[in-house]
């Protein structure tokens, strides 16, 4: 029985000669079926979501008060310290289609979906970084299903992202949960 194998589908002479063209684009080569300036800004939302989300968790691990805040501040820092990493992911891709992550303050409250928020509660807290995970959540679903197909590396970076922010949503309705004594969300 002989295998039958499939013709490479891309020329390779053709394959060098376009890598070869517009190299200034780095990875950003023809085929890419996205629109690169509308994928930045996109992601600098995202960016700047993450950055407010550092920010506020930061905070609210530093201002947590009560005889119940030890576990509830680990958590927090545990969420930032994940945040910021999801901010460098984001400003990494960024800057691999050529833009510049738009890190400057100025203006951080416009570009993000979510707020820094004014919690001074343990409670409200919690319930800030809930409502925050959830947009993130919402947003990223809706980037995912942007992206498909026509921009595969930044869908798979926005689905890893998303993951994580389900789990910081289930964390923080864990603990709404667990200081209030019953279930926050319906199903």
């Amino acid at each position: 029985m002989s295998v039958t194998t499939q013709p490479f589908i891309t020329d390779i002479a053709a394959l060098r000669k376009h890598a070869k063209e517009h190299i200034e684009r780095g990875p950003v080569t023809e085929n890419y079926e996205g629109n690169v300036q509308q994928t930045i800004d996109l992601l600098q939302t995202a960016l700047a979501t993450e950055i407010v989300c550092v920010l506020r968790y930061t905070m609210h691990a530093v201002a947590a008060a009560g005889i119940n805040s030890e576990r509830v501040k680990e958590e927090f820092e545990e969420h930032a310290a994940d945040e910021r990493l999801h901010m460098e992911k984001l400003a990494e891709r960024i800057n691999q289609l050529g833009g510049v992550p738009n890190m400057n303050p100025e203006g951080l409250h416009t570009r993000s979906a979510s707020e820094y928020g004014a919690a001074e509660e343990l409670i409200d807290m919690i319930k800030e970084n809930l409502i925050a995970e959830r947009i993130a959540v919402e947003h990223y679903r809706e980037l995912i299903r942007y992206f498909g197909d026509k921009d595969p590396t930044t869908r798979v970076l926005i689905e890893s992202l998303l993951a994580k922010e389900e789990e910081h949503a289930n964390d923080m309705h864990d603990l709404l949960v667990a200081k209030e004594g019953r279930p926050f969300l319906n199903n």
